[in-house]
C-alpha cells in the first residue's frame, strides 16, 4: 500500500478524484464504451495516497478487491484476460459505431478505441504459474492478513 499524501489538501483532491473514479468505473457496468476496470484501479491508486480507509474498502469488497489487489501485486494481466477485453472493446465500439449518424462522431469513437486499443496491448499478461491474489475457497480458512485488514476497516469510524 501507498504512503498517504503528507498534505491534506493532497489528500482531499486524491479522494475526491477516487470518488469520481469509482463512479465513473460503476457507470461503465452499464455504458459499453466506458471501461470499468481502469477506473476501479484509478480509484484504488488515489484512496492509497488519500484515504487508507477507503482504499481497504475496496481491497475488500468482493468484485473489485481481487482485480485491484492482483494489479497491486503483479502489475498485469491475468492470461486469457487480454483477448476477452480486446473481444468486448470491438463489440462495444462496433455497436457504437453503427449507432452513431455522424462522421465525425464515428471518427471521434475510432479514435478513442485506437488509443484504449494501444493502451490495452501495452499492459503484460503475467505468467500462467503465478498465483493469483484470492485463491482461497469457499471453506478455506481466511489468512492472517485478510482477517487484520477486516479487523482494522471495523475499528476506524
Amino acid at each position: 500500500m501507498s504512503k498517504l499524501h503528507d498534505s491534506r489538501l493532497m489528500r482531499a483532491l486524491f479522494l475526491w478524484l477516487g470518488v469520481v473514479a469509482l463512479l465513473l468505473g460503476a457507470l461503465g457496468v452499464v455504458l459499453p464504451v466506458l471501461p470499468t476496470t481502469p477506473f476501479v484501479l484509478l480509484a484504488a491508486a488515489c484512496f492509497a495516497r488519500g484515504s487508507e480507509r477507503l482504499h481497504r474498502h475496496l481491497l475488500a469488497h468482493r468484485i473489485a478487491g481481487p482485480i485491484v489487489r492482483g494489479w497491486e501485486e503483479h502489475r498485469s494481466m491475468p492470461p486469457g484476460v487480454k483477448p476477452w477485453a480486446f473481444g468486448l472493446m470491438a463489440v462495444s465500439f462496433g455497436v457504437s459505431l453503427l449507432m452513431v449518424p455522424s462522421a465525425w462522431h464515428r471518427l471521434m469513437l475510432l479514435g478513442i478505441a485506437v488509443v484504449l486499443a494501444f493502451f490495452l496491448w501495452r499492459v503484460p499478461v503475467r505468467a500462467a504459474d503465478a498465483a493469483e491474489p484470492d485463491t482461497r475457497t469457499a471453506d478455506a480458512r481466511p489468512s492472517s492478513a485478510d482477517a487484520a485488514c477486516r479487523q482494522a476497516s471495523r475499528a476506524e469510524p
